[in-house]
């Protein structure tokens, strides 16, 4: 279901940044941070701030609409929750990142609810390591 949709059903006011802020989450090829975002809405509405684009995002994590990621480069990402939940492998050496395919993680999530009793949000995850040709160099 499309983010302007739940908005709407929820009783939240479809203002003008808050669209341009949507519509700038859809149409990343990937994910964007909130300065990314807020270069996107200035450059069409330069009345807005900063601080708008990061309450819509925490409105659309709060509603499960965004997904946010921390990459480890001192920005956090974002992408829209209905492109899918996927992770990423994150070199921090050479800032390479890799798709990881979720059932590598199945084994964590029931370990983490045996072991712990803890039922882990595994939806989005990003797991920061050194990638095989970092550490080929670095032997």
């Amino acid at each position: 279901m499309s983010c302007h949709k739940v908005l709407q059903e929820k009783g939240y006011r479809l203002t003008l940044q808050r669209m341009l802020v949507i519509e700038a989450l859809h149409n990343a090829g990937g994910h964007i941070s909130a300065e990314e975002i807020y270069e996107q809405l200035h450059s069409r509405y330069p009345y807005s701030n900063i601080s708008t684009v990061y309450r819509t995002l925490e409105l659309l994590k709060e509603l499960n609409l965004v997904m946010e990621t921390d990459f480890g480069d001192g920005r956090v990402r974002y992408h829209v929750a209905e492109k899918g939940h996927h992770h990423h492998l994150i070199c921090h050496i050479c800032g390479k990142i890799m798709d990881l395919d979720e059932s590598a993680l199945y084994p964590l999530k029931d370990a983490l609810l045996h072991d712990y009793d803890f039922d882990a949000d595994l939806r989005h995850l990003a797991i920061s390591g050194e990638c095989s040709d970092c550490r080929k160099k670095n032997q």
